[in-house]
């Protein structure tokens, strides 16, 4: 009994200094090891979405200008190369936090609900949104009130993108709305007459059109675009909510490449407009998760 007694106390005073009992390392700790680990294996895994120009796969190889950037930052960082992972859109976040990825890059814009399941960087890149309707637009589409407004319309988006929300907060029921999970799909939709119109962001379904072999679609040039909370949109990478060390590093190198003119050139590169899609100094992703934007 004494023995037990002893060897109880002992363990004690050693939990007190070294946390004798748990292996347990500090939050702080694993993050930076994380980092670390990165660094020596020169790899980082991220996830992304086909959805030119912000990501997408073509001749096997990974590009688009949120590649580019993160790229760009994680070689600033001493990680060269990055093992690519095609996911659809909707399951970018649930692939991060099953940690398939370390990082996910696609344009994704910052809300206040998906920061509440990653934590994104600062953002990148902002954007609005475009419609495209059959020639001649038959049913004078040139707003997503013009959806709401006729029972008759339907439209088709990505699944899982923002689209979605705006469609809803501007009046279109839910049965108006259908879901795809690529953009030939949706152009499919509306040409098959399986739906009205398709949306998304406007660089994305405009440089989509433009490289379409199809002669049945076309992109409205009027669009009104939405007038709600998350327009334009922000986007940015994403990290596991465990993984803020890792994302305050990558913030850190972003700001400096931005400050260079590292980003605007590579946003120019994808086709971006720098006016146009340029982020204002002032715009955060604290305010964005925040739903102060």
């Amino acid at each position: 009994m004494k023995k037990f007694i002893l060897t109880t106390l002992i363990c004690i005073s050693f939990a007190i200094l070294t946390g004798c009992g748990t292996d347990e390392t500090s939050s702080e700790s694993k993050q930076e090891s994380k980092l670390s680990s990165l660094q020596a294996e020169g790899t980082v895994t991220i996830g992304f979405s086909n959805e030119k120009p912000y990501a997408y796969e073509e001749d096997g190889e990974l590009k688009g200008a949120a590649v580019d950037i993160a790229a760009a930052v994680f070689k600033e960082l001493g990680i060269e190369n990055m093992e690519s992972h095609l996911a659809d859109y909707s399951q970018l976040i649930p692939g991060l936090n099953a940690k398939k990825f370390d990082v996910i890059t696609a344009g994704m814009g910052i809300n206040p609900d998906r920061c509440e399941n990653a934590a994104f960087a600062e953002p990148e890149l902002k954007y609005g949104y475009g419609l495209i309707v059959p020639k001649g637009n038959p049913l004078g589409l040139n707003s997503f009130e013009d959806i709401a407004d006729n029972p008759d319309a339907t439209v088709v988006a990505m699944s899982g993108a923002m689209e979605n929300g705006f469609l809803k907060s501007e009046g279109v029921p839910e049965g108006q709305i259908t879901n795809a999970a690529a953009i030939p799909e949706m152009f499919s939709f509306v040409e098959s007459g399986r739906a009205d119109a398709t949306t998304g962001t406007d660089i994305t379904i405009k440089l989509a059109l433009e490289n379409a072999d199809t002669d049945e679609l076309e992109f409205v040039t009027d669009f009104e675009q939405p007038d709600v909370e998350g327009v334009p949109t922000y986007g940015a990478p994403a990290f596991h909510l465990d993984d803020t060390a890792l994302r305050d590093a990558y913030n850190e190198k972003l700001a400096e490449l931005k400050e260079d003119g590292t980003v605007a050139k590579l946003l120019e590169k994808n086709g971006f407009s720098t006016d146009m899609h340029t982020v204002e100094p002032n715009i955060t992703a604290e305010m964005l998760c925040n739903g102060e934007v």
